[in-house]
C-alpha cells in the first residue's frame, strides 16, 4: 500500500549511504525537516549499516532523525564485483521502498557507486530526482562517470561551484534547473557548533596539545595498481614527526589494505590514531585544531580552503576538480609526498594561505537547497525535460 502524502506538504526522500555523504547532507536534512510544507522520508542504506564502517547509522539516530527506511546493501568482499552486486541489492531495496512512498522528489548527493540504485529505481518509478554536487571533475576515480551519469538522470541541479554549473548546462540540461548552492558540508562552518581544542581532547580522548596531520586517504578506483599509492603513502608518512590521525577509507573495492596498513601504522607508533567514524562535528572540530590534511579525499579538495589548511592531494583520485591554493598537489612516491608536507609546514607557504576563499561556496548551500525544494514545480513540470537546441548549449 502507498504511504499517504499529508495535505498541502511536499514529500521529499533524501538517500544517504556513507558518513561523508551525511555530514554533507546534515543541515539540508535540518531544514527539511523543521519545514512546515516539507513531509521528509529519509532512506538509509550501504555503509552506514555496517559494523565494520562504525554502523554510523547510529549517529544519525542520535542527531534526532527518524529513518524511514534501513536498505541494507553493502557487500563487503573489497572487490569490483562486491561493489557492483551491492548497487543491485541497492536496487531490490529500494524498489520497494519508492514504490510505496512515491515521494514528490528524491535527493541524492555527490558521486558513490551505490547512488546509482536510487537515481535508477526513481527512473523507471517516474519519480523526480535532484542532485547535489553534479559538474565536479576527479579522473581518478570512477566517481567521475557515475557523477555524470546520475546529472544526466537528475531533473534538479544544485552544484558547487560556477564551473560545474557551466559544466552541466552544457551537458544540456536547461538553465532554470540549475542552482549554483555551493557544497553543503561547509555549512557546519557557520551553522554547527564545533568544539574547541579541550572538548574534543575529551571527546575523543586525545592529546591535541601539538597539532595533528590528518589523513584521508581512498582506494584509486580507476587504477591498475592502487596498492601502489598505498604503499608511498605509508612509506612517506614513516619519516613523518608529530602526531598523526587517520579517518577510515570508504566501501570502494581496495579499502581493506589501507585499513590494515593504518591499523598496523598506529600500533607501531604511540601519537597515530585511528578512527572508524568520526561524526560531523568531531570531523570538522578536527580540521580546525589540524596541522595539516594528506590524502586523496574530495574533503581536502573542498572542505579544507574555508580554513586556509594545507592540504597534499597525493596521486590520481581527485585529478580535474577545481582546486584552491593551499592545495599541493603531489604524485604518488614518498619523496614527493614528504616534499609537500615540508613545503605545507614552511612559514612562506602559510602566508600565502591568509584571507583565501573557497571556490565551493560560503556555508549558505542548505538554505539554497531548501529553498528550490520547497518552491520547484512538481509533476510532468519538473519530471518531463526539454532537450536544448544545439545552438543554446553554451556555457
Amino acid at each position: 500500500m502507498a504511504a499517504i502524502a499529508l495535505d498541502n506538504m511536499r514529500r521529499i526522500a533524501v538517500i544517504t549511504t556513507s558518513r561523508a555523504d551525511y555530514s554533507h547532507l546534515y543541515w539540508v536534512l535540518k531544514g527539511l525537516q523543521t519545514h512546515p510544507e516539507v513531509d521528509l522520508r529519509l532512506l538509509v542504506s550501504g555503509s552506514h549499516l555496517a559494523p565494520s564502517f562504525g554502523q554510523s547509522v547510529d549517529q544519525i539516530v542520535d542527531d534526532g532523525f527518524s529513518i524511514e527506511a534501513r536498505i541494507e546493501a553493502l557487500i563487503d568482499s573489497d572487490t569490483d564485483i562486491g561493489m557492483a552486486k551491492t548497487i543491485g541489492m541497492a536496487s531490490l531495496g529500494l524498489a520497494d521502498v519508492l514504490g510505496d512512498l512515491r515521494p514528490d522528489v528524491l535527493l541524492i548527493i555527490a558521486d558513490r557507486y551505490e547512488m546509482l540504485a536510487p537515481a535508477a529505481v526513481a527512473t523507471a518509478l517516474r519519480i523526480p530526482i535532484a542532485h547535489i554536487e553534479g559538474g565536479e571533475i576527479s579522473e581518478g576515480a570512477i566517481d567521475d562517470a557515475i557523477r555524470n551519469a546520475l546529472t544526466k538522470l537528475a531533473h534538479l541541479h544544485f552544484v558547487s561551484t560556477q564551473l560545474a554549473k557551466r559544466r552541466v548546462v552544457a551537458m544540456g540540461e536547461e538553465s532554470w534547473r540549475v542552482v549554483r548552492a555551493g557544497a553543503p558540508s561547509l555549512d557546519h562552518l557557520i551553522q554547527s557548533e564545533l568544539l574547541n581544542q579541550k572538548e574534543l581532547e575529551k571527546a575523543l580522548d586525545l592529546d591535541l596539545s601539538v597539532a595533528p596531520k590528518i589523513v584521508a586517504f581512498h582506494p584509486v578506483t580507476l587504477s591498475d595498481d592502487s596498492d601502489q599509492e598505498v604503499a608511498a603513502l605509508f612509506q612517506a608518512l614513516e619519516t613523518v614527526e608529530g602526531p598523526i590521525i587517520f579517518s577510515f577509507p570508504n566501501a570502494d573495492a581496495g579499502h581493506q589494505i589501507i585499513i590494515d596498513k593504518a591499523k598496523q601504522f598506529c600500533a607501531n607508533r604511540s601519537n597515530a590514531t585511528v578512527f572508524t567514524n568520526l561524526g560531523p562535528i568531531h570531523y570538522w572540530s578536527l580540521l580546525q585544531h589540524a596541522e595539516l590534511m594528506i590524502g586523496n579525499s574530495s574533503s581536502g579538495i573542498m572542505e579544507t580552503p574555508s580554513l586556509a589548511l594545507p592540504c597534499i592531494n597525493v596521486g590520481l583520485r581527485q585529478k580535474g576538480r577545481e582546486r584552491a591554493k593551499n592545495i599541493i598537489d603531489v604524485p604518488a612516491q614518498a619523496s614527493e609526498i614528504v616534499a609537500g608536507i615540508e613545503t605545507a609546514q614552511s612559514k612562506a607557504f602559510k602566508e600565502r594561505l591568509v584571507g583565501m576563499e573557497n571556490p565551493y561556496g560560503d556555508g549558505q548551500a542548505a538554505r539554497r537547497i531548501i529553498e528550490t525544494l520547497t518552491t520547484c514545480p512538481l509533476g510532468s513540470a519538473l519530471l518531463v525535460k526539454k532537450a536544448r537546441p544545439p545552438a543554446e548549449v553554451s556555457p
